[in-house]
């Protein structure tokens, strides 16, 4: 039985390959990006957003602006959620102060409630 490994190519042959495209939102080494911003008004609730389309996870302080302004804070969060919804993507409050918004490749678990 005969390789072909070491059969000489014929000059009009090419190697086959398949591009891979790299997903929004992976790095060359396929890792996940995890932002830390700031939510102090509604314009930096924009540049959330974009983070979030963009593929990247996002941990956002809103105690600034809860403390300035309550029902700005609302609108703000409002629009980053209608954003999380509008890609497939999750959002969640991690304690008073924090809170994270997903792509849609990124599921949040919520603890499961037992009704007695």
């Amino acid at each position: 039985m005969v390789l072909n490994v070491f059969k000489k190519k014929n000059e009009g042959e090419e190697e086959e390959y398949v591009e891979l495209n790299l997903e929004e939102g992976e790095s060359k080494e396929g890792k996940i990006k995890i932002v830390v911003e700031n939510l102090s008004s509604v314009a930096d609730s924009d540049r959330i957003q974009e983070k979030i389309r963009e593929g990247k996870i996002v941990f956002f302080k809103i105690k600034d602006l809860k403390e300035k302004d309550l029902d700005e804070l609302k609108r703000a969060v409002s629009r980053i959620s209608k954003t999380c919804s509008a890609i497939g993507g999750d959002i969640a409050g991690v304690s008073e102060e924090w809170i994270v918004a997903t792509p849609s490749f990124a599921v949040i678990e919520r603890p499961k409630v037992v009704e007695e």
